[in-house]
């Protein structure tokens, strides 16, 4: 039995090895793999460690490495076993894929025939290191693509197991599922307060801490693959907001935001406008690991806020961090001020220019401190504000 299951296991390896090859292109690279690549990154089995698959890395280590070539980031990986089943199925005990692709450019498979393929006691797993959150929507999204089902799942608010995976061993379980407000320093920034709202079953996103995702056919690992990245950059987001400072000292000059779950795979964080009287709101929808769609809403009486729909999307996919995102957006609400100030100023000026003129020049030299320490303030300058927040995504210290 151990034989066969062994067979099998190398047979799976033998052909993700083959599928890896034909989606490879000739300029691809690591993080290109990782990122992009249908399979992911595959790494070999070697001795005791099992083959794995990277399948995703942040915008910091992407960073990080083309700082550091060859530094080898680790980004976020599944390893790929064969365990025993409760359940019989059918395992493919010699490599499926041909040398040809099919017309859509996946790799073609030979059927399961009986000389191919055993029925034992066994499956095929993706294997996380730590358990990991998943939404239950995506947790039924794979079992329909698999046909089975993952066993030993207990639902609970996605974003609670979001907390409780991120502190992982340095934080207390209890702790870390009850605890709703985290503290975030931001260099350049005053400190922000984030309340995680993680909802209820019913109104909120439920998911589960997953092991190991059971499979039969090496087919389904590519879709496998894109649906954890989905997931890892919804987690990136939330996690981004926390911190293991849970207590402030200081509560002076604190920014308070409340990140809440919203339908599917989307999420708000709701703030006092910087300008305004009532509440502000981004509403971000993770569309898939490459794609998020953000829109801002505030109260029609409130002042304009100097920021469109666009350049908060680029920011945010360019860093995936909430807390640079808002503080993109307080920037530019900081020199909206100071820019309306000076107007100000030089209207009176050409009013009363004998008693104005000190006071005009004094203002232009703090706006003019201001606003080059800020980001560009329109969407004619969000190309390169999202590229600056893409390099402090990398060098700020934050506490997450």
């Amino acid at each position: 039995m151990k034989a066969k299951v062994y067979l099998a296991l190398q047979s799976l390896e033998k052909d993700l090895y083959s599928m890896s090859l034909l989606y490879r292109t000739q300029d691809a690279n690591r993080v290109t793999e990782v990122l992009h690549g249908k399979a992911g990154h595959l790494v070999q089995r070697t001795g005791g460690t099992p083959m794995n698959i990277e399948y995703y890395l942040s915008p910091y280590q992407v960073l990080e490495e083309e700082l550091n070539p060859g530094s080898q980031v680790c980004g976020t990986k599944v390893f790929v076993t064969v365990g025993s089943s409760n359940t019989t199925h059918k395992l493919p005990i010699s490599p499926l894929i041909v040398d040809s692709q099919a017309g859509d450019g996946n790799p073609a498979f030979l059927p399961l025939t009986d000389e191919l393929s055993m029925d034992l006691s066994a499956c095929f797993f993706l294997m996380f290191h730590q358990p990991f959150p998943m939404s239950s929507s995506s947790i039924q999204e794979i079992q329909k693509l698999t046909g089975i089902s993952i066993d030993g799942l207990k639902l609970a608010s996605l974003h609670a197991l979001i907390v409780q995976f991120t502190f992982n061993d340095e934080y207390k379980e209890d702790l870390a599922m009850n605890n709703s407000c985290f503290f975030v320093s931001l260099p350049d920034c005053p400190k922000h307060s984030y309340f995680i709202n993680k909802g209820t079953e019913k109104s909120g996103i439920t998911g589960a801490l997953v092991s190991k995702i059971p499979f039969t056919h090496p087919k389904c690992v590519p879709a496998i693959i894109e649906i954890l990245r989905h997931q890892v950059a919804y987690n990136t987001l939330i996690g981004s907001c926390l911190s293991e400072n849970t207590i402030n000292e200081d509560c002076s000059e604190l920014l308070y935001f409340e990140v809440s779950p919203q339908k599917g795979t989307s999420f708000s964080i709701s703030f006092q406008h910087p300008m305004g009287e009532s509440l502000a709101c981004v509403v971000a929808d993770v569309l898939s690991a490459r794609q998020i769609r953000c829109s801002l809403h505030t109260n029609p009486q409130d002042v304009t806020l100097n920021c469109c729909n666009d350049f908060i999307t680029r920011v945010m996919e360019r860093c995936m961090s909430v807390p640079l995102v808002m503080r993109a957006i307080f920037k530019n609400a900081v020199t909206m001020k100071v820019d309306g100030e000076i107007q100000n100023m030089e209207v009176i000026s050409e009013q009363n220019p004998e008693v104005t003129c000190k006071q005009t020049t004094s203002s232009n030299s703090t706006g003019a401190n201001i606003s080059g320490a800020s980001m560009q303030n329109s969407c004619d300058g969000m190309e390169a504000s999202s590229s600056t927040a893409s390099i402090e995504c990398a060098i700020c210290d934050i506490s997450v």
